[in-house]
């Protein structure tokens, strides 16, 4: 799998929503095809986060099936509530791009409870969690929403 590929899949979905860039594409492991995706919508429910649309719109087309074969990209470290949706959709893999202590720094609100901490709490599901990935390309969209230094132009 190209992690890079899917990851500025999510960065660009995350585009979407400058001021709160948080994308998410959800993928068949199997042939990569896109099963899912999302970008922040908080401005229409305070759940909406880009994991959580990405799972819903998921849901919408693949709800009977098992999940532990599709991988999740997110441009930032899930959140608590988004990591749980994780794990009971069954969602095998997770990767993101910016970590929770990163945006914390910046001085983004975060619960300060990491996802391979909610992961480790769920048992009864193993998620493979791995952070990093274009780690410095999702980090500067953080950085630049925190200043109020975003593109508000759409790709």
């Amino acid at each position: 799998m190209n992690h890079e590929h899917f990851m500025r899949r999510a960065i660009e979905l995350a585009k979407q929503a400058p001021q709160y860039p948080f994308g998410a594409v959800i993928i068949r492991r199997e042939n990569g095809q896109c099963v899912g995706e999302g970008f922040n919508r908080s401005d229409l429910n305070p759940t909406f986060h880009g994991e959580m649309v990405a799972i819903n719109a998921c849901a919408q087309r693949h709800r009977s099936e098992d999940w532990s074969g599709f991988d999740l990209y997110t441009t930032a470290e899930p959140c608590a509530m988004c990591q749980s949706a994780i794990e009971w959709a069954g969602i095998g893999r997770v990767f993101y791009g910016s970590s929770i202590p990163y945006l914390q720094a910046l001085g983004w609100r975060q619960i300060d409870l990491r996802a391979v901490e909610v992961s480790a709490k769920a048992a009864f599901r193993p998620t493979l969690i791995t952070g990093g990935i274009l780690e410095a390309e999702c980090n500067a969209l953080f950085a630049a929403a925190q200043k109020g230094h975003f593109d508000d132009s759409s790709d």
